[in-house]
């Protein structure tokens, strides 16, 4: 697998913080912040990973993320949900939308390092 990660979130300092954090681990981040044409964002950049906010402009996460699994190409595509909401029923959605992992926001730094590196060793 290689080390690609597109970042679907709008809030500059969760883009700045997580390209920090997973460039500095030796992962090509790219950025998208419009829910609207995040699927064509996903097949433009071929990602190894996404990170996909729950909350976007355009359209919601998880609606990208039922998209994304019923395509035949991202099926399989490991993706991280990330959500200021972190209440059961958000987690609950996401698993069954198919989502690889789920992470709340605020989220330790650490922690997004090892969620990507586990996805990687998984996918």
């Amino acid at each position: 697998m290689g080390k690609r990660v597109l970042l679907i979130e709008d809030e500059p300092n969760i883009i700045e913080a997580i390209t920090y954090i997973l460039s500095r681990d030796g992962w090509d981040v790219l950025s998208h912040s419009n829910g609207e044409d995040a699927v064509e964002a996903v097949a433009a950049h071929a990602p190894d990973i996404v990170i996909l906010d729950v909350m976007l402009p355009g359209r919601s996460g998880y609606d990208i993320l039922g998209d994304l699994r019923r395509g035949e190409a991202t099926a399989e595509l490991p993706i991280m949900m990330l959500t200021a909401r972190g209440q059961a029923r958000d987690r609950e959605i996401a698993d069954e939308l198919g989502a690889t992992r789920f992470m709340s926001k605020p989220f330790s730094n650490a922690a997004v390092l090892d969620a990507i590196r586990d996805m990687a060793i998984e996918a």
